[in-house]
């Protein structure tokens, strides 16, 4: 009898935002497998390692940190080999997955080579889309709001389009497109409407206005909200620099 693959969300990176089943299943887990970068420690793996047991079997998921594209189904590939192996002698495999395992996870790359031949479950975690909002105090959406996600290497076409029909936005993925994206929004005249928002539940968390934003890049663990549609939350943006 096979073991189980569990995809589990283990949030934006605040420990304590680990869900209940999540902290079941990774402590019954007999193998544990995560996404590390080439060059630096898994941020998967660190918000759990206060919970981690020594007796856990431990599979790393190198996936290089780059600018230019990289042979990622490789990189799957194997790892879906190496996490078969375990499962076929009887080994239920935790995989851990910043955020939600669905929302732009990388999970979903190991589940749609593994579903269809072992028991597998997803536990989703809170994204950090979700995180942002609650340390703004300021709702994504209410009502009957219409809410647009949108990642930020998107061209500007298509940005500027989703930013004309949504009431509330959250952007993804900003980065290296800081600047970009801060002049689209300018352009469309929602400046006053957006946050920036770093690090979101870590020690070092920032979020200001995005009109006192003076960098071109951001680091990878920060995103933008908009919002416009029909409820008061304009008004709601932190002082500069302000941390919770």
């Amino acid at each position: 009898m096979s073991g189980t693959l569990y995809g589990i969300g283990v949030g934006p990176g605040d420990p304590e935002l680990l869900t209940l089943k999540a902290f079941r299943l990774l402590k019954a887990a007999d193998v544990i497998a995560y996404p590390a970068p080439d060059n630096g420690e898994s941020f998967a793996r660190s918000i759990v390692a206060g919970y981690l047991d020594d007796d856990k079997i431990e599979v790393p998921i190198i996936v290089p940190m780059r600018v230019e594209r990289f042979p990622a189904k490789t990189v799957y590939d194997q790892a879906a080999k190496t996490i078969a192996s375990y499962l076929d002698s009887g080994k239920d495999v935790v995989v851990l997955c910043e955020g939600d395992p669905f929302f732009f996870g990388s999970f979903m790359y190991l589940y749609e080579r593994l579903a269809h031949d072992y028991p597998c479950e997803t536990v989703p975690g809170i994204s950090s889309l979700m995180a942002s909002s609650a340390v703004l105090g300021r709702p994504l959406a209410a009502r009957n709001d219409v809410l647009s996600v949108i990642p930020a290497p998107l061209e500007d076409e298509q940005i500027r389009t989703r930013l004309q029909v949504a009431d509330a936005v959250g952007f993804i993925k900003v980065g290296r497109h800081l600047g970009r994206i801060k002049a689209l929004i300018e352009e469309v005249g929602l400046l006053k409407q957006a946050a920036y928002l770093e690090r979101v539940t870590l020690g070092n968390q920032k979020l200001m206005p995005l009109a006192d934003v003076r960098d071109a890049q951001a680091p990878y663990f920060s995103m933008i909200l908009i919002y416009k549609g029909a409820e008061e939350w304009i008004a709601q943006l932190p002082i500069s620099g302000e941390t919770l």
